[in-house]
């Protein structure tokens, strides 16, 4: 497809996924953004006609002109039509691994620019494999985890390091997200995806390999040249003068953030480092904290992990996929995380990211949509080439002010 054709699509942007649960919570919120028939043109898709009538008539008279359009991950035909139409499609299908190399492939193969909220770190690298570039060569520019995980790490370390070039004229060779403050409930979806993650591992040797390695994503001629790091268990930060647990989201946050810096062509240096933890305060209390913690997630892990556990937590405690926070704990919730960079000379660069909504939902929700609107209305063509990237190399400063002025998000200095 020319670049003329993707230019004189109908449709700006098409929500793929509308009826699941952060799809409902995207289209709302592109509804009171943008309207359903403004200066961006849109569309909501699913393999369900019947759940589209339902979801458009809970809206009213808002969105009697919003287009629906039936699609279904497995039905190549329906994907190729869905794609014709749309410069942009925002996936909110998953578990990924399960439900979303078809549209991969045919956006790859058309030039149709693609955003999606996975966290699968193991199924973006088999993406990347297979298509990145066909990606590169039709300019369809592929960007995954475009959610709460991995926009605050992201754009948090990519609006540190400006300011670290501004302040000290070079990058920062040393940088860490710390989690302040969380609140937020568990989304069935979620759940899915992690087990799915958990099941792959289980049953192929490669993807557990793969899974263990936090240069995943960066290529196999990757020009790292130190032993990455991890959060595992209790430990003192000083930096913070707070005890850390392990961060559930640092598996895919971490691989990204390095993607990012092998995408720039080690700009923040062939031995930047990385890492995520959760803060929990000082003295013995907050040591407990942190053993409570990682004792907590080991055990999560763990029973995810062994099918007879797995299936008593998925029946009587897990949520089941389309469930997840009500309104009122969305409206609710918030985060609050530190980015932090230091050099070796122990000059320091500190920035706030703040979300006013749940993380996972509500907040996820608004990254999501104004990432889609971001890459079909301000990074042209010709200004960015396709492949697989990341958020802050295929977006960095627009969508840094896009979620700063649209979706409650804040990036501050400290």
């Amino acid at each position: 497809m020319s670049q003329d054709q993707i230019s004189n699509k109908p449709y700006d942007i098409i929500v793929f996924g509308a009826t699941s649960f952060v799809g409902q919570i995207l289209t709302t919120y592109m509804l009171e953004h943008v309207g359903a028939k403004g200066t961006v043109s849109w569309a909501i898709a699913a393999r369900s006609a019947q759940k589209l009538n339902d979801l458009c008539n809970s809206y009213g008279d808002r969105a009697t002109d919003l287009p629906m359009i039936i699609a279904d991950s497995h039905d190549e035909a329906s994907l190729q039509a869905m794609c014709s139409q749309a410069r942009v499609i925002i996936s909110t299908v998953g578990p990924y691994a399960l439900y979303g190399e078809l549209l991969i492939k045919i956006c790859a193969e058309t030039g149709t620019d693609y955003t999606d909220l996975t966290g699968e770190a193991h199924w973006i690298k088999q993406m990347q494999d297979k298509y990145h570039a066909t990606a590169k060569a039709s300019g369809a520019r592929i960007v995954n985890c475009c959610g709460f995980d991995s926009i605050p790490s992201d754009l948090g370390v990519f609006v540190m390091q400006q300011q670290a070039k501004k302040q000290y004229d070079h990058y920062m060779p040393h940088a860490k997200l710390r989690v302040k403050a969380m609140k937020g409930g568990a989304s069935g979806g979620t759940i899915a995806s992690m087990i799915e993650a958990l099941k792959a591992a289980k049953a192929d040797p490669k993807v557990r390999k793969q899974m263990g390695n936090p240069y995943l994503l960066c290529g196999k001629d990757h020009q790292y040249q130190n032993k990455a790091s991890s959060v595992k268990g209790p430990l003192f930060d000083s930096d913070f003068d707070s005890w850390i647990a392990p961060f559930i989201m640092e598996a895919i946050n971490s691989r990204v953030v390095l993607h990012s810096n092998a995408l720039l062509d080690m700009a923040y240096g062939k031995d930047f480092s990385y890492d995520e933890g959760m803060l929990t305060g000082k003295g013995f209390k907050g040591r407990l904290g942190a053993i409570a913690s990682t004792v907590g997630f080991g055990a999560l892990g763990l029973g995810l992990y062994i099918n007879p556990i797995r299936a008593l937590l998925e029946k009587f405690v897990l949520p089941a996929p389309g469930e997840g926070p009500s309104p009122e704990a969305q409206l609710n919730g918030y985060f609050d995380v530190r980015v932090n960079g230091r050099d070796n000379d122990g000059n320091r660069v500190t920035v706030k990211v703040t979300g006013d909504r749940d993380p996972g939902y509500g907040s996820t929700a608004k990254m999501l949509a104004q990432a889609g609107l971001c890459l079909a209305l301000d990074i042209k063509k010709e200004d960015k080439a396709g492949g697989f990237l990341t958020p802050s190399t295929a977006m960095g400063g627009a969508l840094v002010k896009r979620l700063e002025e649209y979706s409650g998000l804040a990036f501050k200095v400290l």
